[in-house]
């Protein structure tokens, strides 16, 4: 199956600032928050939105690694941060794509064991497949897709991507 590309590296750019700006209109009143990126690519974007966020905000970031083992979902999910340090926080739960929203609603459950001010989730790619009730609540891209395609999105440094085959 042919690779077509649906975001280029310039509009990934647009993608990360427009993301940036609604997280900081959603915790404006905040002095620091916790972007929270699951491994490997949401924790990379997780950064790249951290950058942007605190170019255009004086809202303090924190990022926090999150890891999940995607084929034992039930397993505990491990985070860079002590839960202390994310409690009582606003919390941006980051992914580059929302698929069936497993991976996402496993990363929500853990971060419900905590008391958060605010809790919202954000992807690069949202796929409009879901197994689970979980949304994004910031979204760079939203696409129907079939259950046959795969969406493949690289984060390097200047030669960022997304596609779909």
């Amino acid at each position: 199956m042919a690779k077509n590309i649906i975001l280029t590296n310039q509009q990934i750019e647009h993608k990360i600032r427009r993301i940036a700006f609604q997280i900081y209109e959603t915790f404006v009143e905040e002095e620091e928050i916790v972007l929270a990126g699951i491994a490997s690519n949401g924790f990379v974007l997780a950064k790249r939105i951290a950058a942007t966020v605190s170019e255009i905000s004086d809202i303090k970031v924190l990022l926090c690694e999150v890891k999940i083992d995607k084929q034992h979902p039930f397993s505990a999910v491990k985070t860079s941060l002590k839960p202390d340090e994310y409690s009582n926080r606003g919390l941006v739960l980051v992914d580059d794509v929302l698929n069936s929203g497993t991976t996402l609603i496993y990363g929500v459950r853990h971060f419900l064991e905590v008391p958060l001010k605010k809790f919202k989730t954000a992807v690069l790619v949202d796929r409009n497949h879901k197994k689970y009730p979980v949304k994004a609540d910031f979204k760079g891209i939203s696409l129907s897709t079939s259950y046959m395609e795969h969406v493949k999105v690289v984060l390097k440094e200047n030669a960022a991507s997304a596609s779909i085959g």
